[in-house]
């Protein structure tokens, strides 16, 4: 055999739990029920689409619409009967992400549980990785 060649074997496991692979971003329920709200409102749209930008003073910021189709190369997060798009340039940003939505007597928003995030501003618009 020629130091180029590689050999590989085949065999068959069974009664091997397979491990679900994780999604980029989990949704709370506040999160999935806001979502389907609004998506109920739009029946347009198939979910939303999550995505970064360079903004404010820490460096970038969230970004979020609504998805008419999904982009070439965006990813789909299926939770619960709710779609989210993730954009390319935010896929490995929000990696681990919990989204959440969170309601006061003085605001509603959705909020980004992010364990990538180095550090944020004083406002918690911006963050940086």
């Amino acid at each position: 055999m020629s130091a180029s060649m590689v050999r590989a074997t085949v065999r068959a496991v069974s009664k091997r739990k397979i491990l679900p692979t994780r999604a980029a971003l989990t949704l709370t329920p506040a999160a999935v029920n806001k979502i389907r709200f609004l998506l109920q409102e739009k029946p347009e749209c198939m979910g939303l689409k999550v995505g970064v930008r360079t903004r404010g003073c820490n460096g970038m910021t969230y970004t979020l619409d609504y998805a008419m189709e999904k982009g070439k190369s965006d990813e789909e997060v299926l939770q619960d009967g709710v779609r989210v798009f993730i954009e390319k340039k935010a896929q490995l940003t929000l990696l681990g992400t919990e989204m959440d939505f969170v309601e006061s007597k003085l605001s509603s928003e959705f909020v980004f549980n992010n364990p990538n995030i180095k550090g944020t501003c004083g406002c918690g618009e911006s963050f940086n990785i």
